[in-house]
């Protein structure tokens, strides 16, 4: 039923986000996908917010 997503889907997603969200908003959109997928790979290392800022200050 599903196959895999090509270039064509892909660009039909994309125009379907920025009529949704519009051009301005998508940098932001795309930052906050990367902290969270950041935050969620730290946790399942069981890294916390604290031990990131002390390794990134030392």
């Amino acid at each position: 039923m599903f196959g895999t997503i090509g270039l064509p889907e892909l660009l039909v997603l994309l125009v379907i986000v920025v009529i949704i969200f519009g051009a301005s908003r998508l940098p932001q959109l795309g930052r906050g996908i990367g902290e969270g997928i950041r935050n969620f790979r730290a946790a399942l290392r069981g890294e916390s917010r604290e031990e990131d800022r002390n390794s990134k200050h030392s």
